[in-house]
């Protein structure tokens, strides 16, 4: 049974405020810092040793996948975070994007920094404009 101490997103209803001083109450970028200090490895090692998986069908572990991206590539490597909720029923990413903002671009920052991406891009879906 999932325990209140273990939920990664803990305002996904709404309760509490969404902005920087809200997410700061709740202890988002507190460790951001931290993170980043593990360097490039270090912070996919942490990943693959949390056994986090990825959100779609396949489950894939995301430390590996992170692991996959080129180290030493002239050319610039991108982020994508798919926030286009096309799975029938579902309406997960809305509420992160809309209650959680703050934990989804602290994650970019510190996936993009993990696997030297360049740049991130957040794909929203056109409903979404409240």
């Amino acid at each position: 049974m999932l325990l209140d101490k273990d939920r990664i997103f803990t305002n996904l209803y709404g309760f509490n405020d969404w902005r920087l001083a809200g997410a700061r109450k709740r202890g988002i970028w507190d460790n951001t810092k931290a993170l980043l200090e593990l360097g490039h490895e270090g912070i996919i090692d942490e990943v693959k040793k949390s056994g986090l998986r990825g959100r779609g069908g396949a489950g894939f572990p995301t430390g590996l996948k992170w692991s996959f991206m080129p180290k030493n590539d002239p050319r610039p490597s991108y982020l994508v975070v798919n926030g286009d909720e096309s799975e029938p029923g579902s309406c997960k990413d809305r509420e992160i994007l809309r209650h959680e903002p703050h934990m989804l671009i602290e994650g970019c920052l510190v996936a993009s920094f993990a696997m030297r991406a360049h740049t991130c891009f957040i794909y929203l879906r056109g409903e979404f404009i409240r």
